[in-house]
């Protein structure tokens, strides 16, 4: 009979402990440690003389062949998984309650026709699928809906409905008979999604699993469950925008600088094939403190529009607020304006917003927050069909960007009039290929004096 024994286990990290610790030794957290029960397994006898199931080769005498990747009929999803699902690969998805994850993986569950597909929810019966379902589109005759939160009885449905995908949603409410511990544990989390790992590393069937987070915005769970899975892809937004990213921080089979845009509506959630028409405001008249800044995500250039507001402080400490932008930077590109460019902005209020709700780390909008601030500043308005695309140095140099051909393309498409860029990205740019016109500047003086003279 197997014995239960008492282990403690550290919740941020899943660091295990015969004894209860103060700080763990893993990760230095404080009064993270829980005891938890684990039922150990019996004893198994070691197998004398076993035949050695692999031996090892000589890598150019390994042979592998090109696996088809399962498409999700979704363009969006299928360009953060690089291509699509590879069978046999198990996925995270993650992001805050509400924030639409059990609808992307439903909708795309509905979305695959070509498919068999199993969706097992441990937080929805049958009943409250089927009417989410309803609100999505068409039910399909091949996805098979189950209420269920025992691995070893929805392994049962599996042998029986045979699918060539598996959803669970979500892995935090997923339990296994190996391990006595309430579910959500560390020890239950780690057990059920090694179980999912054989499962899908053994038959080639793709297995999707829904992650809840923590208020620090990690992943609940031990780090270890985001070691063991393929990818991690994290679903993310304002609630008070309609815009929802999905973001891969982790991919085995792609790239993780590629994101998917999509738009929350009443009937699910929709591709955002073009984003830059949604970030760029349509307003009538031209104000100043607005610029519009060239970014990459991935391999796909979007165009954001920057907003200022300069402004005397009235409180004695000059206030500094930024929503969308590192606010370190900000500060960074104040200093060099007021010293390169000779801007009193040490006692005037900024504030800067990216419009859209969407948060920008590429440098490459540099140029664009600075003429936007100095838009606000000396309330002259920049033209609405002008754009930017270069970084800013600490001696007020205009720095060159990488894959500037790719943002000059999408802005001449977008019928943009001019695109200020770095004059030492010039050399590597064909003026002839493109409309629009090219304005190379060196330092941030010379661009202001384009703008505004």
């Amino acid at each position: 009979m197997a014995k239960a024994k008492t282990y403690y286990f550290c919740q941020e990290c899943g660091y295990q402990s015969a004894s209860w610790l103060g700080r763990c030794p893993e990760c230095g957290k404080f009064g993270t440690f829980v005891e938890e029960v684990v039922k150990a397994e019996p004893a198994k006898g070691k197998q004398q003389g076993s035949k050695l199931q692999s031996v090892p080769k000589l890598i150019q005498e390994v042979t592998y062949s090109e696996k088809r990747r399962i498409s999700t009929h979704c363009a969006e999803f299928d360009r953060v998984l690089g291509g699509g699902l590879v069978p046999g690969s198990l996925v995270l998805l993650g992001g805050e309650p509400g924030i639409g994850k059990s609808t992307l993986l439903l909708q795309t569950a509905l979305a695959i026709t070509d498919q068999r597909l199993l969706y097992v929810s441990g937080e929805e019966s049958e009943e409250q699928i089927k009417m989410r379902a309803d609100r999505i589109g068409e039910a399909r005759a091949e996805c098979f809906v189950v209420s269920e939160t025992v691995t070893q009885r929805i392994f049962e449905h599996v042998d029986a409905v045979r699918p060539d995908l598996l959803v669970v949603d979500s892995i935090q409410t997923i339990t296994t008979e190996e391990v006595d511990s309430p579910a959500g544990s560390v020890s239950q989390i780690r057990q059920c999604t090694s179980e999912f790992q054989h499962f899908a590393k053994s038959t080639g069937v793709p297995v999707l699993l829904i992650g809840h987070i923590t208020k620090d915005g990690s992943l609940a769970g031990p780090k270890l469950m985001e070691h063991i899975v393929d990818a991690v892809l994290q679903f993310e937004g304002d609630r008070n925008y309609g815009f929802r990213i999905l973001r891969a921080l982790k991919n085995r089979f792609g790239s993780t600088a590629e994101i998917g845009i999509f738009e929350m509506a009443g009937n699910g959630l929709r591709e955002v094939s073009n984003p830059s028409e949604f970030l760029l405001s349509q307003r009538d008249e031209t104000l100043s403190g607005a610029a519009v800044g060239a970014t990459l995500e991935g391999a796909r250039p979007m165009f954001v529009e920057v907003q200022s507001l300069v402004s005397s402080a009235v409180y004695g400490t000059p206030q500094r607020n930024a929503n969308g932008f590192d606010m370190r930077r900000l500060n960074m590109l104040l200093a060099v304006l007021e010293k390169r460019c000779g801007f009193k902005l040490g006692a005037k209020d900024v504030f800067l917003n990216i419009a859209g709700g969407l948060r920008v780390s590429d440098p490459a909008i540099d140029l664009a927050v600075a003429c936007s601030i100095l838009s606000s500043n000396v309330d002259i308005p920049v033209s609405p069909r002008y754009c930017f695309a270069a970084e800013l140095g600490l001696g007020g140099e205009v720095r060159p960007v990488s894959r500037v051909e790719q943002r000059i393309s999408e802005a001449d498409r977008l019928g943009f009039e001019r695109i200020f860029i770095s004059k030492y990205n010039l050399q590597s740019v064909d003026r002839s290929r493109f409309g629009i016109d090219i304005v190379a500047v060196g330092l941030i003086e010379e661009a202001f004096r384009a703008l505004f003279a």
